[in-house]
C-alpha cells in the first residue's frame, strides 16, 4: 500500500506491528524540514487520501532527522517567490487578490490535517517553529521530546501568523494571555512549558521514544470502532466552534445515523465475552 503514497519530501509507512496506523514523516532533514510550496501541497494530498483510505484508522505525523520537526516556512524560497514581487505597475487591489488566494490555498493545505477523518497524533522534536505550530495545532493530539523548542516566529519576519496558529492555538490551550505573549514576542518555549499550558499531552526523553508513544496511542485509537472514533473527532471539532446547544443538536443528528451501526453490538458483546472486538473497514 505504501507505493500509493509516494510524495516528494514525505515518507508514508504502514507499520506491520500497528494495524490500521499510517506514519507520515516530513522528509527534508537537510533543510531542517523547512516547507516549500510543493511540500504543503503534497501534505494536503497525503491527508486527503488518508482521510478516505479504509485501511487507515489513525495517523502519526513526525519529522525526519535529529534536529527539527520543522523550522517552518523556508523563508529564502518564499522570498524568491510570491513575496518577492515588487511590481509597482500592478494595481494594489489585484495584488491583494493574488495574495489572498495564495494564503487561502496554503491555509487549506494545513486544514487538510484537521479535516482528515482519522485522528492524527503528532510527535514533535527539536525545532518546531512557525509553521510547526500551525501544523501541530491542526492535529488532534500532540506529544513531544524533551529537546523540543517551540516558537510563533512570524513577527520576527514582519508577518502576522496567517496559516492557523492565531485561530487554533488559543482554543488548544485556553489561555489568550499566554498566546498573545508568545505570538507578540516570538520568544521560544520548551517542552515543559508546552506541557504546563496544555499545548502537548506528554513529554518523552527522545525523538524515538516520542514516536514510539505516538504509534502506541494511534494504535489504541485504531483498535476502536472506526464509526465511533471518526464520529467523535467530527463532533468534537464541530462543538469547539459552536455553542453547546448547536453541538448537542449536531450530535443528535449525527448519532441518529451512526447508532445504527453493528459496531455497538460487537463492542458490547466482546466486552461480555472478554475478548477483543473486531470492526469492519469504514
Amino acid at each position: 500500500m505504501a507505493e500509493n503514497y509516494s510524495f516528494k519530501y514525505f515518507t508514508v509507512k504502514f507499520p506491520t506491528d500497528h494495524q490500521y496506523v499510517a506514519h507520515v514523516e516530513i522528509n527534508r532533514p537537510e533543510r531542517l524540514n523547512a516547507f516549500i510550496e510543493v511540500m504543503w501541497e503534497n501534505m494536503a494530498k497525503i491527508f486527503n487520501k488518508l482521510s478516505s483510505d479504509p485501511h487507515v484508522r489513525a495517523v502519526v505525523l513526525s519529522g525526519a532527522g535529529a534536529k527539527a520537526f520543522t523550522t517552518g516556512l523556508d523563508v529564502k524560497a518564499a522570498s524568491e517567490g510570491l513575496l518577492s514581487s515588487d511590481d509597482t505597475k500592478t494595481d494594489p487591489a489585484r495584488k491583494a487578490v493574488a495574495f489572498r488566494r495564495h494564503i487561502s490555498a496554503f491555509q487549506d493545505c494545513i486544514t487538510a490535517v484537521e479535516r482528515c477523518e482519522k485522528p492524527v497524533v503528532v510527535a514533535l522534536h527539536g525545532f518546531s517553529l512557525g509553521l510547526g505550530i500551525d501544523l501541530s495545532t491542526a492535529t488532534d493530539v500532540r506529544l513531544c521530546a524533551r529537546d523540543t523548542r517551540f516558537g510563533v516566529k512570524e513577527v520576527d519576519i514582519g508577518l502576522a501568523a496567517d496559516i492557523g496558529t492565531l485561530s487554533r492555538l488559543p482554543k488548544v490551550v485556553g489561555n489568550y494571555g499566554w498566546v498573545k505573549e508568545v505570538a507578540l514576542t516570538a520568544r521560544e518555549f520548551g517542552a515543559e512549558e508546552a506541557l504546563r499550558v496544555g499545548f502537548v499531552n506528554a513529554v518523552y526523553d527522545t525523538r524515538e521514544a516520542t514516536i514510539v508513544a505516538a504509534l502506541k496511542l494511534a494504535s489504541l485509537m485504531a483498535s476502536k470502532s472506526p464509526v465511533a472514533v471518526q464520529g467523535t473527532k467530527e463532533i468534537l471539532n464541530y462543538s469547539r466552534d459552536h455553542s453547546v446547544q448547536d453541538g448537542l443538536r449536531y450530535t443528535s443528528v449525527w448519532n441518529s445515523a451512526a447508532l445504527q451501526t453493528q459496531d455497538v453490538s460487537a463492542a458490547l458483546l466482546s466486552g461480555l465475552q472478554k475478548r477483543t472486538p473486531t470492526f469492519e473497514k469504514l
